[in-house]
């Protein structure tokens, strides 16, 4: 079939598997688009980026269950984009070489986005182009003007208001009135300002525009910017002995603000069962005052939607997440969809649980551990719509009470269709709720985790620990198409991990484990007291569980004890949120060190960067050759520029691309360097002190 389209859209970025999934951002962000775009030929091209608000997020299927979701399969709803059509919003784009165009927009409140770009053969300008270089060849132009006037008027008829308007103007005046001479008419050719708004309006036939729109989900800024603490809830009692309650963690808010945290994620508050409870460190045998794991969640008290009893009520919960918001932090709660042998769900609905030949229900395994205690749902049994259903409202229910961030337990052990489904149909309503995956498995995994809408990740980072190591592995991190989907929250421990290097690092490698994590990332997180008390006794050689478990037993902690790691934290975290760049994960680059324990990078956002070096030896002085890249922190490629380390509060006048550092873990494990870049020379040290 014959068409009019001449110009071609190809290699759009960013988009995630062919935009089968949103890229990701958070409100304020720009979205940067680029894209391939000719055409036949010698005319002019040109483009334009057009984006809008779903009302809905894309391919929404809130209230679907597994067999909707199977027969819709991986089709993408499509949009037809037309420049000037209502409901889109124009960016022009410009060309940046070699055919490849560029554009930008911001998106400004959570919810979901989608973008296009729109291709055209661009007779005005092409016209223009041609009309000058005729009239300095002396040529005789007085057709090419009547053929401006033409197409001057014809992207007229296709404008309104002043548009319109101004283009008709111009056509006249390109027609010669009031007696314009040739020049001047050729002249009046050349106005940008009108040749741009004559731009705006091609024909609709032959535009060209990339199909289907891509898709953008635009988080608030605390899924890109977070700083987490994990806290037993039933370990808060100030005195040893007791079950700590909700009225004692709202205690200690002022004591988890001091350390600049802003998350405070409680591992499940439910009821626990009492059949097959565990013992300390998970053992089959228990005492009657054993008070089980928090994640067996179920028992004569209720389940999902209900509170352990000794923890307190539901408006105690309430209370306290109005408290933390005092205090400016915000409740996460865990969403684990398991239940124990005493859950309601177990008695009402059977059929949720697989069961095994001896018609006995299948317990959780992770050889050679067991668990007893825990019955995972089945979610391929023949009601697996009503189990999706339920999950569903449980997350609703527990949104109404006040809760926006869940850390969701192991979400790779569920179907993906699962998290896809229950993650729009939230977001549909709650735009501003945060999910981050606790999910420890393979690379592809994780990752399809995070596509499918978890706004942050658990990751490897707890076994990264040499030059090496960290270097590929954040590499990978900030670089497409990664970036554009996949945030990481960093922790150094949790309940369920105690690495290696910080058994045998002492409280080195806590501080080298605390830098790495709050600065490598935008988000990371801390479980304590554990981490600021510099727990490291595993519970056997070899292992990475801790011993006396806190997921199994009452811990009291020494909060107060002189040791603690208390004030380290609390200026770390206050770097973080005095220093723009460490708020993003986006503009990470590596500079080399002569010395495989030295690691240094650097973090540029809004013209401002950081540069961090850590001692990765958490027992030995080290020292080496900083070769920096200057172009990577803005600095010119000559001249003086000051280093300004945040965390010892010295100030260095440097010169040239290598540098000294040496750094002592027994004094600080890093150098945090704002970079000054006025600096022109040592006169002007003193500005800075």
């Amino acid at each position: 079939m014959a068409t009019k389209v001449r110009a071609v859209v190809e290699n759009i970025a960013p988009q995630v598997d062919c935009g089968r999934f949103p890229i990701k951002r958070t409100v304020g962000e720009d979205v940067v688009v680029e894209a391939d775009v000719f055409a036949d030929g010698h005319d002019c091209v040109a483009a334009s980026l057009l984006y809008r608000e779903c009302r809905v997020p894309r391919e929404s299927h809130a209230a679907e269950g597994p067999s909707d979701a199977q027969g819709r399969g991986e089709a993408q709803r499509r949009g037809e984009a037309q420049v000037g059509e209502r409901g889109w919003i124009e960016s022009p784009m410009r060309e940046i070489g070699n055919d490849r165009w560029r554009g930008t927009f911001t998106v400004e409140h959570p919810g979901a986005f989608e973008y296009t770009v729109a291709a055209w053969v661009d007779h005005v300008g092409s016209w223009r182009r041609g009309l000058l270089k005729k009239h300095e060849a002396g040529h005789n132009v007085d057709l090419d003007l009547r053929q401006g006037v033409n197409l001057v008027r014809d992207a007229a008829s296709r404008a309104n208001g002043a548009d319109a308007e101004r283009l008709r103007e111009w056509a006249a005046v390109l027609e010669g009135a009031k007696g314009a001479s040739v020049s001047e008419r050729v002249e009046a050719a050349q106005d940008e300002a009108l040749c741009t708004v004559a731009r705006h309006y091609p024909a609709p036939s032959i535009i060209a525009q990339s199909d289907p729109p891509l898709g953008v989900w635009v988080d608030r800024e605390r899924a890109r910017f977070s700083t987490w603490y994990e806290m037993f809830p039933r370990s808060a009692a100030p005195e040893a002995g007791r079950h700590g309650t909700f009225a004692d963690v709202e205690r200690l808010l002022p004591y988890v603000a001091s350390m600049g945290f802003d998350v405070l994620y409680l591992p499940p508050i439910h009821p626990i069962g009492l059949a097959q409870r565990k013992g300390p460190d998970n053992t089959p045998s228990r005492s009657p005052r054993d008070p089980g794991s928090p994640w067996a969640i179920g028992g004569q008290a209720g389940g999902h939607r209900d509170i352990h009893p000794q923890l307190g009520t539901l408006e105690e919960f309430r209370h306290l997440i109005a408290s933390a918001a005092s205090h400016g932090i915000e409740l996460a709660l865990d969403l684990a969809f398991q239940a124990t042998p005493d859950h309601p769900y177990v008695r009402e609905h059977p059929d949720w649980f697989l069961r095994r030949p001896d018609g006995s229900i299948q317990y959780a395994e992770n050889p050679p551990k067991t668990y007893q205690d825990i019955y995972p749902f089945h979610f391929e049994s023949e009601s697996a719509n009503e189990l999706w259903s339920e999950l569903q409202s449980v997350v609703e229910y527990w949104i109404s009470q006040g809760v926006r961030i869940f850390r969701v337990d192991n979400p790779h052990t569920k179907p993906f269709a699962f998290w896809e489904a229950l993650i729009q149909g939230i977001r549909a309503r709650h735009p501003d709720t945060i999910f981050l995956a606790e999910a420890f498995t393979r690379p592809k995994v994780m990752y399809r985790l995070a596509k499918l809408g978890f706004s942050q990740s658990y990751n490897y980072f707890p076994w990264r620990n040499t030059k090496r190591e960290l270097t590929d592995y954040f590499g990978e991190l900030a670089a497409a198409p990664v970036n554009e989907f996949f945030r990481a929250n960093l922790w150094p421990n949790t309940p369920d991990i105690l690495p290696e290097y910080l058994q045998f690092g002492g409280d080195g490698a806590f501080r080298v484990r605390l830098v790495l994590a709050a600065t490598l990332g935008a988000s990371y997180g801390i479980y304590g007291p554990a981490f600021e008390l510099m727990e490291a006794r595993p519970r056997e050689p070899g292992s990475e569980e801790y011993q006396a478990s806190e997921k199994y037993q009452i811990r009291h902690w020494e909060r107060a004890d002189p040791a603690s790691l208390r004030e380290f934290i609390a200026r770390v975290n206050r770097i973080r949120r005095e220093n723009a760049p460490l708020q993003s994960d986006r503009g990470l680059r590596f500079h080399e060190v002569d010395n495989d324990l030295l690691i240094a990078y650097s973090k540029t956002r809004d013209n401002d960067s950081l540069l961090v070096v850590v001692n990765l030896d958490p027992h030995h002085a080290q020292s080496g050759w900083l070769q920096l890249d200057r172009q990577a922190l803005g600095l010119p490629a000559t001249g003086a520029f000051q280093a300004h380390d945040l965390l010892s509060g010295a100030r260095f006048l440097w010169q040239g691309p290598r540098q000294y550092v040496a750094l002592d873990p027994k004094r600080t494990p890093a150098h945090l360097f704002r970079i000054r870049r006025r600096v022109r020379s040592e006169r002007d040290f003193d500005y800075f002190l």
